[in-house]
């Protein structure tokens, strides 16, 4: 069984900068064969894409984070991450970890991003 395990959320400023990390755990889990991502809810709002990975390093942002937000992974560590930069309230939310492939996904319980002064 496959877990998705996010850290990384926190209470931070306007302005600032976060960087989540999100491990595959399971010691069978072909983690280099999926696309990996990050997806975020808001507080009365649908969840919505922040950004996607291949495999091979191919990424993918939502409209409202381009520029600001990186994603990478690390294959060797099972583990993909999202550097989050010049933070906005509206930023703020609960981000999710995702991994798919063909349709076989899974999310992680995910972690709280809170950007408030």
């Amino acid at each position: 069984q496959v877990q998705l395990v996010e850290s990384g959320g926190e209470l931070v400023q306007p302005g600032g900068s976060l960087r989540l990390s999100c491990a595959a755990a399971g010691s069978t889990f072909p983690f280099t064969s999926y696309t990996m991502g990050w997806y975020r809810q808001a507080p009365g709002k649908q969840r919505e894409l922040v950004a996607l990975i291949t495999w091979d390093g191919d990424t993918a942002y939502g409209d409202s984070v381009k520029g600001r937000f990186t994603t990478s992974r690390d294959n060797a560590k099972g583990t993909v991450y999202l550097q989050m930069n010049s933070l906005k309230p509206e930023d703020t939310a609960v981000y999710y970890c995702y991994a798919d492939r063909h349709g076989d996904a899974y999310w992680g319980r995910g972690t709280q991003v809170t950007v408030s002064s």
